[in-house]
């Protein structure tokens, strides 16, 4: 099966670095019943940046404003789901390369039962035609 690509929303925060920031947020946005699709995190300028990337911008909005987040403006990701399977990213890689469009970070993970997802950045002036050149559908 080819992999399904998604042109989704998501926003970033900084936190601190330290044991159990992102575990806080996660379970505000718990408690408020909000499906994120993906969740990261990493070291940034002596703290940490966290990225959401959910079901429901609006719920996840109204959740985050509640719970004091203060979030970045809506930014541009694209979400890749498939079957698992070697070189399962390579074919939407190498679209990308032949476009000359960079990937300027990429998370991928198997997801268990044979499938897989990811998830990865390009830069803002590059997303239309990366969209174009991935098939990714709209939310």
């Amino acid at each position: 099966m080819t992999a399904k690509i998604r042109k989704l929303g998501y926003y970033s925060m900084k936190v601190p670095n330290r044991a159990g920031a992102g575990a806080k947020l996660l379970e505000a946005l718990r408690l408020e019943g909000v499906n994120l699709l993906a969740f990261t995190g990493f070291p940034e300028a002596g703290g940490a940046q966290v990225d959401f990337v959910p079901e429901s911008d609006a719920a996840f909005r109204r959740a985050a404003k509640r719970a004091g987040m203060k979030l970045s403006a809506r930014k541009t990701v694209f979400l890749v789901q498939g079957d698992d399977r070697p070189g399962a990213l390579a074919g939407a890689m190498g679209k990308l390369a032949a476009a000359r469009i960079s990937i300027t970070a990429l998370d991928a993970v198997t997801a268990g039962k044979q499938r897989f997802g990811a998830i990865l950045w390009v830069k803002a002036k590059d997303v239309t035609r990366a969209a174009r050149v991935l098939g990714a559908k709209a939310g």
